[in-house]
């Protein structure tokens, strides 16, 4: 089994800078990191990159992420990097995994496995009942549950789960909890050894657009996501459908027909999702995942040098035959490199110069398209 990594403080203040840079997120931090080595070189070669993609983000200077990485500290916090001993083990296997975690709390109920409950704001008393029951028997088994700190069911569920471990995941920074009224739930959560985790900056005021992201961590936190109550449009199906596209085990409780808060989860029944009435049937579901194992620990693996077709006198040939292929309808990136002919590392190349432009934006399942 390989060593897990240890960043040195600047090691870890050169990832966050990184992170933080506009137009980086962890696919491409990880695109940088397997091209360049370090996040220091990284950071480097940025302008060029990003002026060949045709823009100019701005790069996260020394003293903004100090302020961030002394902020933490004070608050109690720190930042875990992927790859790091108490990184997550099920998020470190996830699809483009947040390469640093800003942590409040106990990291040891992180190295735990977990389990996903989420569920409508406005739910219903037997909702809320069952999620309580729910929690409260699997974190009895050792489990640790997580979910998003919403109101109704994730309350309900991070409730129960106080005693025996619960992870909260912001959709915001740590300094900007939402909702307000749940400030006193978290500060319970992290005296009696749970925590709250974030991929965002420390002042983050969280968007409508960060809770989708915020459901994907959850989903990656998770052996498995149980759905109780959730409307047609309720974000707890965007939880579940990216639990699903990572290979974890979705799960829902049924409810009554006549109530429009079940009308989501009971179609996720419809469609496969796994009938839970009991702590039992989750524990049967997830069992398979347990026995995973520690992923390989080389999560940036340096790539080969690039061929001169993509990186001498024929690169703007092929940039602009790559554009010519990209358009507002995402493509695959599969797909792109067959028609361009292209060596895929010349591909990546030009996709990567386009996001650090603010041009590209990447779509599940390996699709780009230009904005």
């Amino acid at each position: 089994m390989s060593v897990p990594r240890h960043l040195t403080d600047a090691e870890r203040l050169a990832w966050l800078r990184l992170i933080r840079t506009e137009n980086i997120g962890p696919r491409t931090f990880a695109g940088l990191m397997q091209r360049f080595g370090t996040a220091n070189a990284a950071l480097d070669a940025i302008p060029a990159l990003a002026r060949k993609g045709g823009g100019a983000p701005r790069i996260c200077s020394i003293a903004d992420a100090e302020r961030e990485f002394q902020a933490l500290g004070r608050l109690g916090g720190r930042l875990i990097a992927l790859g790091e001993a108490d990184y997550p083990l099920a998020l470190a296997s996830a699809d483009a995994p947040p390469p640093l975690l800003t942590v409040l709390g106990a990291s040891d109920c992180l190295t735990r496995p977990m389990i996903g409950i989420v569920g409508a704001r406005n739910a219903s008393a037997a909702g809320r009942t069952f999620a309580t029951r729910l929690a409260q028997e699997l974190g009895e088994t050792g489990l640790v549950i997580a979910s998003g700190l919403a109101r109704g069911i994730d309350t309900a569920a991070h409730q129960a789960s106080l005693t025996t471990g619960t992870v909260a995941v912001l959709a915001g920074g740590l300094t900007r909890i939402y909702p307000a009224e749940n400030e006193s739930l978290l500060r319970e959560i992290v005296a009696t050894g749970g925590a709250a985790v974030s991929e965002m900056p420390l002042g983050w005021e969280p968007r409508a657009r960060d809770f989708p992201r915020r459901n994907r961590i959850i989903a990656g936190l998770s052996r498995g996501v149980v759905v109780v109550e959730a409307a047609l449009r309720s974000g707890s199906l965007i939880t579940a459908r990216l639990a699903n596209e990572m290979g974890r085990e979705v799960m829902a409780a049924p409810g009554s027909p006549l109530d429009p808060r079940c009308e989501g989860s009971n179609r996720l029944l419809r469609d496969g999702a796994t009938l839970i009435t009991s702590s039992e049937h989750v524990l049967e579901a997830i069992e398979p995942s347990l026995r995973w194992s520690q992923p390989s620990l080389d999560l940036f693996p340096l790539a080969e040098e690039a061929e001169p077709s993509a990186e001498s006198g024929g690169e703007d040939a092929v940039r602009a035959q790559i554009l010519d292929l990209l358009g507002p309808s995402p493509a695959h990136v599969d797909s792109i490199v067959r028609l361009s002919k292209a060596p895929a590392r010349s591909v990546q190349l030009v996709l990567l110069e386009l996001e650090l432009a603010g041009r590209l934006e990447r779509h599940a399942g390996g699709r780009v398209s230009l904005m």
